[in-house]
Order: C-alpha cells, then sequence, then structure tokens
C-alpha cells in the first residue's frame, strides 16, 4: 500500500501546479520495489552478450519492452540501436538518457550462475564475448528508469527521450579506416532530433569505485582516444652482417623511446595530461636475419584539443626523423577516434544539487579525469551532457584490489544498481523541475 501515500498529494494540485520534485519519492519507492527485475534483467543480458553492431537479441528486447510501456520506439538506428520516446502530459524540454549495448571479445572466467559461454571469431581468432565494461547494467538501469517514469507520465512536464546505443567500443576497420562508434553514427541519423534534445545524461558503472557512490567530474572527464600505427621499413639482411642493412627494429626501439618524452618533456602535465602507449611491435620471422620491416601500434589519449595536435605532430616528427637518422623511412598513420568526454560546466553546476540530495554530500565524489575513453563525447560535442560514474565494486573485496574492466575476471555488484535507477530518475524530474516557469510550481 506504500505506493499510494503520495497520491493525495498530486490530486491536490492543479495540472499546472504540479511539481516535478514531488515524484522523487514515488520514483525512489518504485526503483527498490523492481530491484530485483533490474538484476535479472542485467544477468539475462550478460549470459547473451553481443559485440558492437550485432546486439539483434538485446535490441529485440529492450524494443518489446519499451512498447510494453506505450512509449514510441524506433529500432535499427545506427544498424542496432533502439531509441524510445516518452512524451510527458504537460509540455516541458526534452531530456535524453543513454546506455550502451556491447559486450566485448573478451572469454569470461569465474564460476557465476549467469556466466556467459558465447564465443565468437574476431581478428581470425576464436574468443569468448562477455559484458567486461557494465554495458549489460546500464541497460538494465535505463530499462527501469524507462518503465517508472512511463508510469507517471501523466504528471511528467516535459519528453525523455531513452537511448539505447550500440558499438560503444567501437568498429575498427583496416588501416587509416576511421573508428566508428554508435554514438557517432546515430548523431549523424539525428537522434538528437525530432524532437531536439536539449540535455543529455548517462552514467558508466565502476568496478573499483565503492558501491553506493557516485563520482562526477565537470569540463574533461574522460580522455580523447586515437590510434597509433607506426611502419619502419629498413633493409634487409645478414644478422651476421649488420652493416650491410638498416635495422627497422632497432630504429623501432629508438622511437619508442623517443615517443616517451612528448609525455615527459612536450605536455603541461599538471594542466592537460596526455599518454602515448605502444601495445604492440612485430617484425621478423628468423633469429639471423635482419628483416626489411616493422610495424607498431598503440594508443593515444588526450584532453584538449590543442593538446591532441600537439601529441599527433610530435609523434610524427619524432618517428619520421628518428628513422631518417638512422637510413630508414617511417610511414606514420593516426586513426582520429572519440573526443573526449567534456561535461557542460553549466549542466553539472545545475545538476549536481540533484545527485547530492538523493545519495549526501559524504557519497558524492569528485573524480579526477579519466584516462579512459567514451563515445558519449559524440553527443556532447552538440548538445550539453553529464557523464557521471555509479560505484559497484564487489562487496566481498573492499579491501583487495578488484578486477578491472575489459577483464576475464570482471564483475560488479549488483546492489549499487537502484542507486542508478534513482539518479538517471532524479535528474529527469529534477531538469524538468527547474525548467518550469515559476507560476506553475507548487508553493511549499
Amino acid at each position: 500500500m506504500k505506493a499510494f501515500i503520495y497520491l493525495p498529494a498530486l490530486l491536490l494540485l492543479g495540472p499546472l501546479a504540479f511539481s516535478q520534485a514531488l515524484l522523487k519519492p514515488i520514483i525512489n519507492q518504485k526503483a527498490k520495489a523492481m530491484e530485483s527485475k533490474t538484476i535479472s534483467w542485467r544477468r539475462d543480458f550478460h549470459e547473451h552478450p553481443e559485440l558492437g553492431n550485432n546486439e539483434i537479441r538485446t535490441a529485440g528486447i529492450i524494443a518489446a519492452h519499451l512498447r510494453s510501456l506505450g512509449i514510441e520506439v524506433q529500432e535499427k538506428v545506427a544498424k542496432t540501436g533502439v531509441v524510445g520516446i516518452l512524451k510527458g502530459a504537460k509540455p516541458g524540454p526534452v531530456v535524453a538518457l543513454r546506455a550502451d549495448m556491447d559486450g566485448l571479445p573478451v572469454t569470461e572466467r569465474g564460476d557465476l550462475p549467469f556466466k556467459s559461454t558465447v564465443t565468437t571469431e574476431y581478428n581470425g581468432q576464436k574468443t569468448g564475448i562477455m559484458h567486461a565494461c557494465g554495458h549489460d547494467s546500464h541497460m538494465a538501469i535505463l530499462m527501469s528508469v524507462a518503465e517508472i517514469l512511463a508510469s507517471e507520465k501523466a504528471n511528467l512536464a516535459g519528453t525523455v527521450k531513452f537511448i539505447f546505443q550500440p558499438a560503444e567500443e567501437g568498429v575498427y576497420g583496416a588501416r587509416g579506416e576511421k573508428i566508428v562508434s554508435g554514438a557517432e553514427l546515430m548523431v549523424q541519423e539525428g537522434v538528437l532530433e525530432n524532437p531536439k534534445v536539449d540535455a543529455i545524461f548517462g552514467l558508466h558503472i565502476m568496478a573499483e569505485a565503492a558501491t553506493g557512490t557516485i563520482q562526477y567530474r565537470p569540463g574533461a572527464t574522460m580522455a580523447a582516444v586515437d590510434e597509433l600505427d607506426i611502419q619502419v621499413k629498413g633493409k634487409q639482411a645478414h644478422g651476421a652482417y649488420p652493416w650491410q642493412g638498416i635495422d627497422p627494429i632497432v630504429i623501432s626501439s629508438q622511437i619508442i623511446l623517443g615517443l616517451q618524452t612528448i609525455v615527459s618533456r612536450n605536455v603541461n602535465l599538471p594542466e592537460d595530461p596526455a599518454i602515448v602507449t605502444v601495445g604492440a611491435i612485430h617484425s621478423g620471422i628468423r633469429y639471423n636475419i635482419i628483416p626489411e620491416s616493422a610495424s607498431m601500434i598503440g594508443t593515444i589519449r588526450t584532453f584538449g584539443t590543442e593538446q591532441r595536435k600537439l601529441v599527433h605532430q610530435r609523434i610524427t616528427d619524432i618517428a619520421t626523423n628518428i628513422a631518417k637518422s638512422g637510413g630508414a623511412v617511417a610511414d606514420v598513420h593516426i586513426g582520429t577516434g572519440y573526443p573526449a568526454t567534456i561535461n557542460d560546466v553549466n549542466l553539472v553546476d545545475k545538476m549536481l544539487p540533484s545527485l547530492i540530495e538523493l545519495n549526501g554530500r559524504d557519497k558524492v565524489f569528485l573524480k579526477p579525469a579519466h584516462t579512459g575513453a567514451e563515445d558519449f563525447s559524440f553527443f556532447q560535442e552538440k548538445i550539453p551532457g553529464f557523464f557521471f560514474f555509479l560505484g559497484g565494486r564487489p562487496l566481498d573485496k573492499l579491501n583487495v584490489p578488484v578486477a578491472s574492466h575489459h577483464t576475464p575476471d570482471f564483475q560488479i555488484d549488483e546492489s549499487g544498481f537502484q542507486l542508478g535507477v534513482k539518479a538517471l530518475s532524479h535528474l529527469v524530474v529534477d531538469y524538468f523541475e527547474q525548467a518550469m516557469p515559476v507560476a506553475k510550481k507548487s508553493k511549499k
């Protein structure tokens, strides 16, 4: 019967006088009541993961759920994405909420009863598929938010656009081919239009952050990510006669060391961090042959537009000039990936009190800049966005290291999902509340 204790207060208010803030106690009750449902969805998605742009089963479940709530549904957006549009009974702004859908080519370890056993072939290798970054929880949380807000449609003063996005982890092509992400393609296909979105919110669960906490950062929050690909061409020779050749392995080693001076000598680290990492180097076939060529690939992380340009230029300068000094030629290619995830400062200032009121000042933390990357940034390039982090540290690992994201042992605690449902829902109704003319708000 508790679900009805707020009903008289709602009925006493006229249709134009209803304060959106009065929905928050109702949201909290409903989030608690459907916690087991949220967890059940997450476990089903976890057991049946799908890679980027192949989230067919996943998308079908989401679309069917949204339709069952009376929400307008668009399918096959950016290949496999799903968009739901919930129009409140009262006019107001348009707020978007986003969850990513794809799993990763990771073979899961552990003994969870809902462990993934799905396999595929990826880059020519057989591998498992796993939700090793928490996207399963993001979808379950947003499905719950959709159910709660749809049940309060008659009291909503605005429109909510639920964006279930494919391929957040990116889809990689051949050398020189641009990285395509689900968010980028969704923006290109007009997901932020018809109706035009005023602001967008998203969250990411974090295995290392304490369950029951929220972390945030105004401004540059997550790094831009780019691909590094360097091909060094030397001259093949017998290993016993190195003076007859041009050794691409030695030159590549010098290039790798030289690249590290970008971060240590060219970047203003306190103000604008950067990372240049070589993740793989390949060359040669036999112990006594100096090969003709060597190749290396890696990742670049930056936070500012100018810094991004600087780092790219220094990589090219260092690689080509070191190669030239050794008589070789270096072909440098940098594939542009995701921009930096930059939280709109005004939107954060405006909406942070909503998270603090919900969870308490002692459980809402300012987070250092994160060198991971997120294609949520493509939405933020077009409209104000606020991306924050939800604690999901396993409760049995409070004082020991936890497996990081993108690893076979990654796990999260499900008791934090309820906070995520409340947080996204509260942000919506508080945003609507702040947009309402003063005369239309209930007087306290």
